[in-house]
């Protein structure tokens, strides 16, 4: 039974997300004592892909993601897992003989055209696309000044104000390290604990009114990188000095730290695992 590793990009302007969600039809009819409601299949990154799999390899595997992006935010480097059970009798399953070049030529030809497989591979039979990671890398670009962005707006997020970037990577230094970015996380964001391990946070400025915010670690919490990208936002504006990112994570207090900026800007760059090449 192989198991094969997907790496994934897509624009996510058009989803509802990575995971699958399946909400109770609003216009169906009450459901009888006893029936389970009618539910809409949204558009899911995880839903279009996993059904595109599925036909290719003839199938039900069930396809799992290692990071659950949300609404409107995209990935270069997302990944995704799936088991096969070929049976050659029955002509169902994807056996490692055929190749995983022809699983993703396969795959491709079948996708909508705002998702795409870069790479396929055999991994073990206990890959874990989301226990195994070790470092993930996203980015949030914005574009700063009085001309707002046309032909790329669906992927940076515009401010009308002047940025610092010398500014911006002052306070994005205070965040490197392990901390408890508990202030950089929206409310009731569920997780068990808010301690994670932030790698690099650099300020990258390729044109003069465009910053790219690179941000890798171990983990990140719901919405962190939005907000790490607002607070540095306001730094960069002058609203907030760089060195308050100090008292922000020291105090915990989410009202301490920038906007959580809008999800277009936003980018699952790639994902590493134990034994992959740096």
């Amino acid at each position: 039974m192989p198991r094969y590793k997907l790496t994934v990009a897509y624009d996510g302007t058009d989803f509802v997300g990575w995971q699958k969600q399946e909400p109770p039809d609003p216009d169906a009819p009450a459901p009888a004592p006893g029936e389970e409601p009618k539910r809409l299949q949204l558009r899911t990154v995880q839903h279009v892909l996993e059904q595109t799999v599925r036909q290719v390899v003839r199938e039900q595997v069930v396809l799992t993601g290692a990071s659950r992006t949300d609404s409107g935010v995209h990935a270069n480097g997302q990944v995704a897992a799936f088991t096969s059970e070929p049976d050659p009798s029955k002509g169902v399953g994807w056996p490692i003989e055929r190749g995983t070049a022809n699983l993703v030529k396969a795959i491709n030809s079948k996708l909508p055209r705002d998702i795409l497989v870069h790479s396929a591979e055999v991994v073990a039979d206990d890959f874990n696309p989301i226990g195994d990671a070790i470092e993930k890398e996203y980015c949030y670009t914005m574009v700063s000044g009085a001309v707002r962005p046309l032909w790329d707006r669906r992927f940076v997020f515009h401010t009308w104000y002047d940025l610092d970037a010398t500014r911006m990577q002052r306070a994005a230094d205070l965040m490197v390290g392990e901390h408890d970015f508990k202030c950089f996380a929206q409310i009731n964001h569920g997780r068990k604990t808010t301690v994670r391990t932030i790698y690099r946070c650099a300020i990258e400025q390729p044109e003069a009114s465009k910053f790219v915010i690179r941000v890798s670690g171990n983990g990140f919490l719901y919405n962190m990188v939005r907000i790490i990208a607002g607070t540095l936002m306001d730094v960069g504006r002058g609203k907030i000095e760089p060195e308050a990112v100090r008292e922000m994570i020291a105090s915990g207090d989410r009202r301490k730290a920038g906007v959580t900026l809008p999800p277009m800007g936003l980018r699952l760059e790639w994902i590493r695992y134990r034994g992959d090449e740096q």
